[in-house]
């Protein structure tokens, strides 16, 4: 076998940057809907994507990659006074409360990230602070606030429900 047979058969960095970045695209965008809209969301996320190809050295050996490149999004971008969320088709629309949009709004950026990342995104704790650059902590205040604030603004009481779900993501 030729050198050069062998080297195409072997897998590159820039194949492996290549899959992780085709990966990261579609979480980074939805992470950011909240923060930066919908034509804003795509616009960070393929800044965030141009990055992360020209720097594919430092990016592919973080534990936590996508979340860098959520925090490059961030900073690479403008953001908006109030994001435009997506237009979603009425049928596909989930059961929820009809406030539930404008009240996620109202909250400040970093309870809204956190709630949207944790609730929405399914990010851990953990993975919302490193993409935030904050302590675990802090990203379970902004969660309990901002659910608090949710829960004011739409007039639902707590429940030991949400209490569990708190604990369970905290970990």
């Amino acid at each position: 076998m030729s050198a050069d047979a062998t080297r195409r058969s072997e897998p590159t960095g820039n194949a492996a940057l290549e899959r992780l970045l085709i990966d990261a695209r579609p979480r980074l965008v939805r992470a950011l809907y909240t923060v930066r809209g919908h034509d804003g969301a795509r616009d960070a996320a393929d800044e965030a994507i141009a990055w992360g190809w020209e720097h594919g050295d430092r990016l592919l050996p973080m534990e936590n990659p996508v979340g860098y490149l959520y925090r490059v999004a961030l900073t690479r971008s403008s953001p908006r006074k109030r994001p435009d969320l997506p237009p979603v088709e009425p049928s596909r629309l989930p059961a929820v409360e009809p406030g539930l949009v404008p009240a996620l709004l109202d909250l400040p950026e970093r309870q809204r990230c956190a709630v949207w990342l944790v609730h929405a995104c399914e990010w851990t704790h953990a993975e919302v602070a490193e993409a935030l650059g904050i302590a675990r902590t802090t990203v379970g205040n902004h969660v309990a606030r901002g659910m608090a604030s949710l829960r004011a603004a739409l007039g639902h009481e707590p429940t030991t429900e949400d209490a569990t779900h708190r604990e369970d993501t905290e970990r």
